[in-house]
């Protein structure tokens, strides 16, 4: 059997390709970013190669809420600059923030009582679950809110995790953020059956005496607390880490810490605390590969790559930008750009250089104490 050259192999693929993007069913890229600085840069690291506009265009996201997502795309793989990541990050919280207009849960028609949507995505991280996910009315939840502490919240607890051991067995409610009949439900659909089975409530009334937009309301509320507890809700935001002590921090940073060794507030730090939030200083400081964006407006420093240096058995020598180590093969990129990869032998002497190394090593020496000191201390660096 004769196998057709490698062009025509190519060439019948891309037919193939064609025709099955031709016969797919329209996506949900159909939707478009709405125009602003940073919309390019988004569509083509975001939207180019892992999803369509829809799966962002959800429920406004605070800066914070999108940094976090931005870093969890970069961790799975996204492949941008720092400079374009801080762009997509400042263009999601301005144009998808939350004081954005996108199309409400309301508007859909996810009130109280009402049919749940069937199509798109529900309100997970970037889109992700079931297509009939439970999309949250806020005003509804808040209402839900009142519901839940007149009426659930001594057996149910506080946050919906179920009744503290203090309480008499029988008023010990189980945990609803875990519950499977809470994450079945859509709009009641599950809850209010189950209350009208003359569920016992706080004031001493049956479930069954709910109107049915009492119910509509705790079901959102419930499932508020279910996505909150996902991701990152009021309950998981990161509360006052300025702790430390300043000058505590100062004397750890220029002895024993042994950080005046490569930095200094007057050069590389100078106005750090201007440049980040605390919370981000801390991530940036015990692992500084990370992620970290600025205070609006504020300039950033990329990150630094790691770098190696590869002599040969002859003297040849090459140094850049490390693409790949192993124990056979090592890689990289040298400052025009050139790919070049070497195998090792016990003649070739390989180099490599992590600026970050000091900060892999001491995150086995620092005490919490240490950590919260030196945060406080580059906080002051205004």
């Amino acid at each position: 059997m004769k196998y057709p050259k490698t062009g025509a192999v190519l060439a019948l693929t891309a037919i193939s390709w064609a025709h099955l993007v031709a016969q797919a069913p329209p996506n949900r890229s159909a939707r478009s970013l709405p125009e602003g600085a940073g919309r390019e840069v988004t569509q083509r690291v975001c939207g180019a190669t892992c999803h369509g506009p829809d799966t962002i265009m959800g429920k406004g996201r605070s800066r914070e809420q999108w940094t976090a997502v931005v870093n969890a795309m970069v961790a799975r793989g996204a492949k941008a600059t720092d400079a374009e990541l801080v762009q997509i990050a400042e263009y999601l919280t301005a144009r998808l923030g939350p004081n954005s207009t996108p199309e409400s849960a309301s508007a859909r028609g996810s009130r109280s009582g009402a049919v749940a949507p069937v199509a798109g995505r529900g309100p997970g991280p970037l889109g992700a679950g079931a297509a009939n996910s439970h999309v949250v009315d806020d005003a509804g939840a808040e209402r839900g809110k009142t519901v839940y502490t007149a009426e659930c919240i001594t057996c149910h607890g506080l946050n919906g995790r179920g009744g503290n051991d203090t309480l008499p067995a029988e008023q010990r409610g189980p945990d609803l953020v875990r519950s499977v009949l809470v994450l079945h439900d859509r709009y009641g659909n599950e809850i209010g059956p189950f209350l009208a089975k003359n569920h016992p409530l706080r004031s001493g009334r049956k479930g069954s005496s709910l109107t049915t937009e009492q119910v509509g309301d705790l079901a959102h509320f419930l499932h508020q607390t279910v996505y909150y507890t996902l991701r990152s809700g009021p309950m998981l935001k990161v509360q006052n880490i300025l702790t430390g002590d300043a000058k505590a921090g100062a004397a750890y940073f220029n002895g024993e810490g042994k950080c005046s060794g490569c930095h200094s507030p007057t050069g590389d730090l100078a106005g750090v605390g201007r440049k980040y939030d605390p919370p981000t200083l801390q991530t940036k400081f015990l692992f500084p590969r990370s992620v970290g964006f600025g205070r609006a407006g504020a300039r950033t420093a990329p990150v630094k790559p790691v770098t190696v240096a590869v002599t040969l058995a002859d003297g040849t020598f090459s140094e850049g930008e490390l693409v790949r180590l192993d124990d056979f093969n090592v890689s990289l990129r040298d400052a025009q750009g050139q790919y070049k990869s070497f195998k090792i032998t016990p003649q070739v002497k390989v180099v490599k250089n992590d600026p970050y190394a000091m900060h892999v090593t001491m995150l086995d020496q620092y005490t919490d104490k240490n950590i919260h000191d030196i945060v406080a201390y580059l906080e002051s660096l205004k």
